[in-house]
């Protein structure tokens, strides 16, 4: 019963990381999200079997059906994530409320991870709801505290180098990122983003992709050790701190 459960959910996050592709796609062409979807190259009109998350773009050959044209890989990635986050979200037994909020907040973060990457931007219309959403879920002192020390400290760096090594989106996301982890896991969150972004930025440099001058988006990397910092963060630091003792 249970097995079934869970495949239910998994099931019912590829929808959702399907939905999430239409509203990154749409978003970036500043597109209505009403509307019949449709192949991003010829511009045909999709039916339904050219919408069935994952197995669609497999089935495809990772082909447009009229075009011939190459699908993102974007696709298939966002789909499979959204369901695995959302699984993860649901075995953590939140109360019902606080999972609903937490899928929310989930899937504004696929989004923003996204966007950023390809575009260097965080939107607002994205952010800001998620802000919202994020607040009941655990109203506390200690929340909102994590909140202002890691917005402040982006904005810190932000100020010093007047944009140039990070951007005031970043400061507004750090604002969610509190809520959301609160302590300590706010830090062990931060401190994984910058371990996830010195590692690809190394490994960039080293494959020629970048040079030491070359823009890179935090958001993915800030967005990254949350998740990691959300489900294992509890682990992670008593882990450290038997480390440390011994």
């Amino acid at each position: 019963m249970f097995a079934y459960f869970y495949i239910f959910i998994f099931l019912f996050g590829l929808s959702v990381g399907s939905f999430l592709n239409v509203v990154i796609l749409r978003l970036q062409k500043e597109e209505k999200l009403t509307g019949r979807s449709y192949c991003p190259h010829c511009k045909h009109g999709l039916s339904w079997f050219d919408l069935i998350p994952v197995a669609s773009f497999f089935t495809l050959g990772g082909k447009c059906r009229y075009c011939h044209a190459k699908i993102s890989i974007q696709y298939p990635i966002v789909e499979i994530a959204t369901g695995l986050i959302f699984l993860l979200i649901y075995n953590y037994q939140f109360s019902i409320i606080n999972t609903v909020l937490l899928w929310y907040v989930a899937a504004s973060l696929i989004v923003i991870f996204v966007y950023d990457l390809r575009d260097y931007i965080i939107p607002d219309i994205i952010l800001f709801p998620a802000i919202v959403a994020a607040l009941p879920y655990h109203i506390s002192t200690n929340h909102f505290l994590a909140a202002l020390l890691a917005s402040g400290f982006f904005l810190i760096i932000f100020l010093i180098s007047k944009g140039a090594w990070m951007g005031f989106g970043d400061v507004k996301l750090a604002v969610l990122l509190g809520l959301l982890l609160g302590f300590p896991n706010i830090l062990l969150g931060l401190f994984l983003a910058f371990f996830f972004g010195a590692i690809i930025g190394i490994g960039a440099i080293v494959l020629n992709k970048k040079g030491l001058k070359s823009e890179m988006p935090f958001a993915p990397f800030l967005i990254l050790g949350t998740f990691v910092a959300l489900f294992w963060g509890r682990e992670i630091i008593d882990w450290y701190a038997h480390f440390l003792i011994f």
